[in-house]
């Protein structure tokens, strides 16, 4: 389909619509940052769980070479998210305090891109899921890990079929099986095993976004109760250092 003759790069972009979505509760100047880096975040979550989808695709096809390309873009946006925090840390506590008053009720907890991202890559379990389709229809598909897992097997490895059948609807407890599989699978060095260590770059991406949140955070409030009344950096603390590919990181106790 050719573009109207009148199309030009503003609407393209949908600017009008996109710049007249920053309206701070506020007449205090940081509230603007505020604002514009929180949806930044969302756009980047957006694009996350669309080449997530991709990847997920690439993988269940056998295409190894696509996924592989797409496993390091994802890489690359979540670099590129951690790298936002910079930004906002230039926020400091008295600032923020001349405008937190206003968010009421609102919190970051309630971002429900995240908790999406979170469940597509294999997270089954959150204390209220609320009334989000999309997330209940995530849980109750194979996780990345487990498109891996089908990657794997349509090139030829003997992944138990028990495991490729599983309930994706199930946390994934590991499998032995799985890990001399893995080790395998490195040992063979080839296009598999990229796609492996991609993997576990989006898993060091996830992990530093979750450490320079909490750091921010405490920049920002210290250890203060978070705003909607959640337990703020106690919260955010807790969910440090929980891989989501936890067998791809075993895995280099066996190699």
């Amino acid at each position: 389909m050719n573009p109207p003759g009148n199309l030009t790069y503003g609407r393209y972009l949908r600017l009008d619509d996109l710049l007249s979505c920053q309206n701070p509760l506020s007449d205090v100047h940081d509230e603007m940052l505020f604002v514009v880096i929180h949806q930044v975040y969302e756009l980047w979550f957006k694009q996350t769980l669309h080449e997530t989808a991709l990847l997920q695709r690439r993988l269940e096809t056998g295409e190894g070479t696509g996924a592989l390309a797409t496993a390091r873009r994802i890489a690359k946006i979540l670099k590129t998210a951690v790298g936002q925090m910079d930004v906002l840390e230039t926020m400091t506590p008295r600032q923020f305090a001349r405008f937190r008053p206003d968010l009421g009720s609102s919190s970051g907890f309630q971002s429900y891109q995240f908790r999406r991202i979170e469940a597509a890559f294999g997270r089954r379990h959150f204390g209220d899921t609320g009334d989000d389709p999309v997330l209940h229809e995530i849980m109750g598909q194979r996780s990345v890990f487990e498109s891996l897992l089908r990657y794997l097997s349509a090139c030829g490895w003997q992944v138990p079929a028990d495991v490729l059948n599983r309930d994706p609807r199930e946390p994934w407890l590991g499998n032995d099986r799985v890990l001399a599989l893995l080790a395998e699978v490195y040992d063979d060095a080839r296009t598999p095993a990229e796609i492996c260590d991609a993997l576990v770059d989006i898993d060091e991406g996830i992990q530093e976004w979750r450490y320079r949140h909490v750091k921010a955070v405490e920049r920002i409030i210290g250890a203060k109760v978070g705003t909607g009344g959640s337990s703020g950096v106690e919260y955010l603390r807790s969910t440090l250092f929980q891989p989501v590919f936890p067998d791809l990181w075993d895995i280099r106790w066996r190699t």
